[in-house]
């Protein structure tokens, strides 16, 4: 994604919060219907950011499509996030 003024705030913004506030973040997402750009920028930054800690998230995102269909946590152990049923 393009650095956008707003892609770039968010990313700040996140790269400031331990990985437990970034799970918050997403599962504040969950089954949220509503969709706008500015809305696309936080959800990329928010993804970027969790990858560039190395938190695998294959759970929530196929490489082309981010889910906030379920809710998460973060597995330490494996470096991972988990959806929760």
């Amino acid at each position: 994604m393009q650095q956008h003024i707003y892609y770039i705030r968010y990313a700040l913004q996140f790269a400031d919060m331990q990985i437990p506030k970034l799970v918050t973040v997403f599962n504040h997402q969950v089954n949220n219907s509503g969709w706008t750009g500015m809305r696309a920028y936080h959800d990329q930054a928010l993804l970027d950011e969790f990858q560039r800690r190395g938190v695998d998230v294959s759970a929530v995102y196929d490489g082309k499509a981010i889910s906030f269909a379920r809710p998460v946590c973060y597995d330490m152990t494996d470096n991972r996030l988990v959806t929760i049923n």
